[in-house]
């Protein structure tokens, strides 16, 4: 009987080191890392694979900058996205039509949007007492 059980505390031993080996296994699978060469994989095949290590070893180096780039990139995209939604109708009010006209002497004598005709010292001689 005591050699059974030693059997299986053989057994349960060896069950433990292979789910030990598979874990590790599926946490090397599912890295960072390994999770960009699996999804870029097929670029690598390609003729430009060269840069695509380059770009690939630059993310394994530095993976927080990446990612705070590519948030960034993200927050751009949606705030472009959501800039191109079209803005609600608004009534439009001519600035103009609202405001009251008023017909004095200074504004007969001067418009903001036409160029001075008198000089300035020309106005003062007409008006003095």
């Amino acid at each position: 009987m005591s050699e059974s059980l030693n059997d299986l505390e053989k057994d349960i031993e060896a069950s433990r080191a292979r789910l030990d080996q598979t874990i590790d296994r599926i946490q090397d699978r599912l890295s960072v890392p390994s999770i960009v060469d699996d999804m870029l994989g097929n670029v690598r095949r390609t003729p430009l694979s060269g840069a695509y290590d380059g770009a690939l070893d630059a993310i394994r180096r530095n993976p927080v900058p990446v990612l705070l780039i590519a948030a960034g990139i993200g927050w751009l995209l949606h705030r472009t996205a959501k800039d191109k939604q079209p803005l609600p109708k608004r009534n439009i009010v001519d600035a103009d039509a609202t405001l009251p006209v008023t017909q004095t002497a200074a504004a007969k004598a001067y418009d903001p949007d036409q160029p001075t005709r008198q000089p300035v010292k020309e106005l003062a001689e007409e008006t003095q007492i």
